[in-house]
């Protein structure tokens, strides 16, 4: 189980330090969008967003869970691909759903966050993460 779920791909040196820099400079980019909305949640809550029809709380808490709490396990490299899921599928929903009918320029930001995060889960964490240290391969 910690194969699949803790995978670092198999990368050399190089890779490694590539992976380890677009993990943390666009984890660390995510979390500033995700932070806000974490501290700010009590008075968010009513007025976000509801393009699942959820309910506005529930679809604040999963962006602020994609957007902070997998942001964090992208960027130490724990569990990465796995936390890579959310933060994609709310990506995809920001940029096609939320901003579906508005101009590129308004869809951009959140489609280079879709396509990094994208590369990462199909690459894995790389030798400098958490999942190497635990997968030990």
């Amino acid at each position: 189980m910690k194969n699949i779920l803790f995978n670092p791909g198999k990368h050399k040196q190089l890779p490694s330090i590539a992976l380890l820099v677009l993990r943390a400079s666009f984890g660390l980019m995510m979390l500033s969008h995700g932070w806000p909305k974490l501290i700010n949640f009590g008075s968010k809550a009513a007025t976000f967003s509801d393009p699942l029809h959820i309910g506005s709380q529930l679809s604040l808490g999963m962006v602020v869970f994609a957007e902070f709490f997998c942001s964090i396990l992208v960027v130490i490299g724990l569990g990465t691909r796995w936390a890579t899921f959310p933060i994609m599928v709310t990506m995809a929903v920001a940029s096609f759903v939320i901003h579906g009918k508005d101009p590129f320029s308004d869809r951009e930001l959140s489609m280079l966050y879709l396509s990094a995060f994208t590369v990462i889960m199909i690459l894995g964490s790389g030798s400098y993460s958490f999942d190497k240290a635990i997968n030990g391969k």
